[in-house]
């Protein structure tokens, strides 16, 4: 991976999972609306779409994204990563192991991790190949159905640590709960909900941003 994607990955504050908003057809006006409000890094991440069609889009989310200088990340499939050309892949504790993915996708490609304990965090943090991490769902979301919130305490504890890889809260989190994630030390958020279901995105990306500081 270029250096110049790590840069933008140690930099990036924002992080957006968005699906493809077929119901209301508006995807490339939604991305330049959330990017433009200061997304650092975009996911297409809509359960419904089969590869080809998810293929398709890649190439719409990744044009947006380059105007505004952002990464676009890819859910779990290798394959999708490698073949739309995303600068990350993102994996769960049940996909693909980490070093399979990077045995795939070789150097060229930023690895991302979900973790729910400070124990899965540290195994993160001490895997090189992780080049980034998640911690949560610090709050229930329907996005994460079946999956127990791990609490506020866990990115405290994570924070703690002072890890070196990047890494983000995820799971619940908006304009209201925001503040006490960073009052728990995570300085990097991803946002499913907060920007989807704003009816001004732009301003709820702008609002989630400030909040975040620089």
């Amino acid at each position: 991976m270029t250096s110049d994607a790590r840069r933008r990955l140690a930099d990036a504050r924002l992080y957006l999972c968005t699906d493809a908003r077929r119901d209301r057809g508006d995807l490339e006006r939604f991305l330049h609306a959330a990017l433009s409000g200061g997304v650092d890094i975009v996911q297409l991440r809509d359960k419904t779409l089969d590869t080809r069609t998810e293929l398709e889009l890649q190439p719409l989310v990744a044009g947006v994204a380059a105007q505004y200088g952002a990464l676009v990340a890819v859910n779990d499939r290798a394959d999708v990563a490698e073949l739309s050309g995303a600068a990350i892949l993102h994996t769960g504790q049940e996909d693909l192991p980490v070093a399979a993915s990077r045995r795939l996708l070789g150097p060229h490609v930023l690895l991302g991790r979900s973790t729910h304990s400070v124990e899965q965090a540290a195994v993160a943090e001490a895997d090189p190949d992780v080049d980034y991490f998640c911690v949560g769902p610090v709050w229930p979301t329907p996005t994460k159905q079946g999956r127990p919130a791990v609490g506020v305490d866990t990115v405290r504890a994570v924070a703690a640590t002072a890890p070196v890889t990047p890494w983000f809260a995820i799971g619940g989190i908006d304009e209201r709960t925001v503040a006490e994630v960073v009052d728990a030390g995570a300085r990097r958020v991803v946002v499913v909900r907060a920007i989807t279901a704003a009816d001004d995105p732009e301003g709820a990306a702008r609002r989630l941003r400030a909040a975040l500081g620089q």
